[in-house]
């Protein structure tokens, strides 16, 4: 596997915003296709990861939990939220309401119809009901051990995740994603938000408990 790491001008935790900027562009091109490689090297990385996050979280009993319908060549969450909703946990999937909001989880169950979210996305109708879950699985385009991701830009699971903690303190982020989606370095703004566990087809990756420096 080939770990990149972010060249410092701009990539480090004292880099001026522009260049942090930049220097997260940068990494999602190169995140996205070390991604489509992994998904193309890995067709049976779904199945591989269900087992290691069932193996792994600490859910409870009843725990509701967030995943996301794969994107693209996203890693394919459909087995594990699959099983999760055969073990008795309600499961929701992630609507934009507005751009500079929080998301919102709408329930999902196999089986139930799903339409066009925006963006390529595929989302419950509004007519399902709202969900608040305490475990997220959540996306990423690369990851870092000090439990850093960069996403997609938008800001979504750095607000959604900062309301979360401040409502439900026990809210539990999960990355998930392909073993070789990890980077040395992901840049990172004072709003960027820590997971808490990281996980791909290949188990657990071990995180910095420090959180590696402030921002």
């Amino acid at each position: 596997m080939t770990i990149t790491r972010v060249s410092s001008d701009g990539s480090g935790g004292g880099a001026a915003p522009d260049g942090r900027d930049q220097a997260k562009q940068q990494l999602r091109r190169e995140a996205k296709a070390r991604r489509a490689a992994a998904a193309q090297d890995n067709p049976q990385a779904g199945e591989a990861l269900a087992r290691v996050v069932l193996e792994t979280v600490p859910f409870a009993h009843g725990d509701a939990v967030s995943g996301f319908w794969p994107l693209g060549d996203e890693i394919d969450l459909r087995p594990l939220l699959e099983a999760l909703h055969e073990r008795g946990h309600p499961i929701g999937l992630p609507t934009m309401t507005a751009k500079a909001e929080p998301l919102t989880f709408r329930a999902w169950q196999p089986g139930a119809e799903l339409q066009d979210g925006g963006f390529g996305t595929r989302v419950p109708p509004e007519s399902a009901p709202v969900i608040v879950p305490r475990v997220l699985l959540v996306p990423l385009l690369a990851f870092d051990r000090a439990g850093y991701r960069l996403g997609y830009g938008g800001g979504f699971y750095d607000r959604t995740l900062q309301q979360l903690r401040a409502d439900q303190p026990d809210t539990l982020a999960v990355g998930v994603a392909y073993r070789a989606q990890e980077v040395d370095v992901v840049p990172r703004d004072r709003y960027d938000q820590r997971l808490d566990m990281m996980l791909t087809e290949q188990g657990p990756v071990a995180l910095d408990p420090s959180g590696g420096g402030t921002a």
